[in-house]
């Protein structure tokens, strides 16, 4: 796909925890109104299909676990300067819920997600692509904290599905994609030296568009 259209879409991605949605964040703030944010999550398949103890026995951590069709196509949209209406995910019932969030078209797009760059599909949407590399106890330790605190999670359920699919997908899937990274950030998603490279970096696209 051209990437030298009207928008600029950045990828961001790395482990559970390591800091992506902080980095995302950092670039929004350091744009105001030329940035939307957009994450993969809010593209878990919808499962009405499902009990409760059905879904929470799900791989969320494999590409399948993803719409990542209909993802692709909100991107052309945003990129036809069409606005789109991407889902919104709970997290507590681990299904989509009825409603879903406006997002305009915005010079630039930064789309977070753990397994963004496994699809093809993505990365060639992509103008620039990061990576947050952070050591994994200090990943699991964070996961440990928001989803215990922030989605109601038991201890027990977090710590076995880390050591059943996240671990295992994460070897699979994100670690070996990380060679398709553009930039790659140490330490997680506040690394300020590694933010101004960044915005240099999209000024420097943004004034060639």
């Amino acid at each position: 796909m051209d990437k030298s259209g009207e928008i600029m879409i950045i990828g961001v991605a790395g482990g559970t925890g390591s800091g992506k949605t902080t980095l995302a964040e950092n670039i929004a703030s350091a744009f105001g109104n030329k940035v939307a944010v957009i994450t993969h999550d809010s593209y878990y398949c919808a499962q009405n299909d499902k009990t409760y103890e059905e879904r929470c026995k799900q791989n969320y951590d494999h590409p399948d676990a993803f719409e990542t069709d209909l993802l692709c196509e909100h991107l052309d949209a945003l990129a036809r300067g069409e606005a789109v209406d991407i889902p919104v995910y709970d997290y507590t019932v681990h299904n989509r819920s009825d409603k879903t969030q406006k997002v305009e078209p915005r010079a630039v797009i930064v789309l977070e997600g753990i397994l963004i760059f496994s699809d093809k599909r993505l990365r060639d949407r992509m103008s620039l692509k990061i990576f947050v590399d952070t050591d994994a106890d200090e990943r699991i330790l964070r996961r440990i904290l928001r989803d215990t605190k922030e989605r109601g999670r038991s201890l027990d359920s977090v710590v076995d599905q880390y050591l059943s699919t996240v671990k295992p997908m994460h070897d699979a899937f994100v670690e070996p994609y990380k060679r398709f990274a553009d930039v790659i950030v140490p330490g997680g998603g506040s690394n300020p030296a590694a933010l101004d490279m960044i915005i240099t970096r999209i000024n420097k696209q943004l004034s060639e568009k």
